[in-house]
């Protein structure tokens, strides 16, 4: 099945890196690559706060899925904790991919950075759950993100109710 799907990140660091990742599908069938993705993170950056929360909020508006892109300087920012606060609210299934050892424009990696999943919780049954309990993360590269992606995109959609 086909899920439309939001990819979070840290734009000035990651942007090349988000860009070989989202793209990755490009040389694949759209359908069996599990996602469409119409995001136009290229703009997002020349917002103002308001303009940028509503324009976060469309672009999850019809998606099932947010992928946050996790690289060196990922967690605690501003956006990306928003884009994950408002993809949880929505009932989007979450899922998180490291990105650090995806090169970058210029042939580098960069350092693991820490999951953003480790700052927020939920209550369940009275005790307090992590996200990064609840949501998964992978490796890029060493988990053959550009084969895999798609499979992981669905079962979290599945693990969503959607």
């Amino acid at each position: 099945m086909a899920r439309k799907t939001f990819f979070s990140f840290h734009y000035a660091p990651d942007c090349w890196r988000a860009s070989q990742i989202r793209n990755s599908w490009v040389t694949q069938d759209r359908k069996s690559a599990g996602f469409f993705d119409s995001v136009e993170w290229e703009e997002v950056k020349k917002k103002q706060d308001s303009e940028i929360e509503k324009w976060i909020d469309n672009q999850l508006d019809g998606t099932s899925v947010t992928v946050v892109l996790i690289g060196s300087t990922t967690a605690g920012r501003k956006w990306i904790n928003y884009e994950i606060t408002s993809s949880h609210k929505k009932g989007n299934g979450l899922l998180g991919i490291y990105a650090h050892n995806q090169k970058n424009s210029k042939g580098l990696t960069s350092s693991k950075g820490k999951n953003p999943f480790e700052d927020w919780s939920i209550t369940r049954n009275g005790q307090k759950v992590l996200l990064s309990n609840i949501y998964p993360t992978y490796d890029w590269v060493n988990n053959d993100g550009y084969t895999n992606m798609g499979n992981w995109i669905e079962e979290a959609a599945k693990k969503a109710g959607k």
